[in-house]
């Protein structure tokens, strides 16, 4: 209903059907760099369709046809899929319970030569990890000190599950080695097609280049419904209300996976986020077990996608942000352990 209110606000507004700025609505693009902190102005900011094809854009901008690209392991199949399209090589970086590890980010840079990290320092996909404080700078200092960039996907701004928040990684950065990429699609609406990246210096000069190759700009009633979106109390209201709501389901999903299939190792209880990252049984076969889940209508997704190379073990991420209801999760559970043992 809040869409709706602000997309109708948004067509009366006098020009909303003109051309929009090619780095986008100047309202929108503050709320954006008030949002990320620190330093960035509204002069940072590029307006995107959404976060996937701002990341695609980023890595055709930053690193050449064949370059490396580091990557956490897991991580976001989606960042796999553009880093390949670019002709990039994906490669991965250990990490633990805190997140990347700083140390073994050192030596992934000077092995490789890469000259780009991507990460999800907030509410990871898939582990819901966040990374610890002590290592946020760290990681940082890193790229810096491997003269690379650092593209920071803080898609999961708005999806935390009640608590503080760590900053962006970009509020601190005063050298532009981090590149925030950040997006409106996951709280508000899959069709909010609505993102933005923060960059500095030849970085956004050459996303500027490429947005007139591109597109040219942005969707102007999208922008505009989005500026009134964000600029009512009913999205804090919304955002409230989405935080305890994926509470909710996160505790049920989890407590259902406790009940049903106490042999499935959860590896964290996220604190934001979507998914649930679930450790299988030695022995199981991650994508056997996928496909036979949704052939008895259960939703999952094998581990091995999310990773860059070999897969450390069988995984199955389980999102509870989807489901109808709560009760749809217990009976999901209650199916996944009626299927019949998977095959190794």
């Amino acid at each position: 209903r809040a869409l709706a209110a602000a997309l109708a606000r948004a067509a009366r507004r006098p020009g909303a059907w003109r051309r929009a700025p090619t780095a986008g609505l100047a309202p929108l693009r503050a709320l954006f760099a008030r949002q990320a902190g620190g330093s960035v102005t509204a002069d940072d900011v590029l307006v995107t369709g959404g976060g996937q094809g701002a990341l695609s854009m980023l890595f055709r901008a930053i690193v050449a046809p064949g370059g490396p690209v580091l990557m956490e392991s897991p991580t976001y199949p989606g960042a796999l899929a553009a880093a390949r399209a670019a002709g990039l090589r994906p490669l991965p970086v250990p990490t633990d319970a805190d997140g990347i590890r700083p140390d073994l980010l050192a030596d992934a840079f000077a092995m490789t030569g890469a000259r780009l990290l991507y990460c999800q320092p907030t509410f990871h996909n898939p582990t819901g990890t966040v990374l610890a404080p002590g290592r946020r700078d760290q990681v940082v200092e890193v790229a810096k000190a491997a003269g690379a960039f650092l593209v920071e996907d803080d898609f999961a701004r708005h999806l935390g599950h009640g608590g503080p928040l760590p900053p962006p990684l970009v509020s601190g950065d005063r050298d532009g080695t981090v590149i925030h990429l950040t997006s409106l699609t996951k709280p508000a609406s899959p069709s909010l097609r609505i993102g933005a990246v923060i960059a500095r210096g030849p970085v956004m000069r050459r996303l500027w280049g490429m947005r007139f190759v591109d597109d040219f700009f942005t969707a102007r009633p999208l922008q505009e419904a989005a500026v009134e979106l964000l600029s009512t109390p009913a999205w804090e209201r919304h955002l409230r209300t989405l935080s305890a709501a994926l509470r909710e389901r996160c505790a049920l999903l989890a407590a259902c996976l406790a009940r049903d299939l106490p042999h499935w190792t959860l590896t964290r209880h996220p604190t934001g986020g979507l998914h649930l990252w679930v450790r299988l049984p030695d022995g199981v076969q991650d994508t056997t077990l996928a496909d036979a889940a949704r052939a008895h209508g259960v939703a999952v997704d094998a581990g091995a996608r999310y990773f860059p190379a070999e897969p450390s073990g069988p995984f199955l991420r389980l999102s509870f942000a989807a489901a109808p209801g709560p009760a749809d999760l217990a009976e999901a559970t209650r199916r996944l352990a009626a299927l019949p043992p998977s095959p190794s």
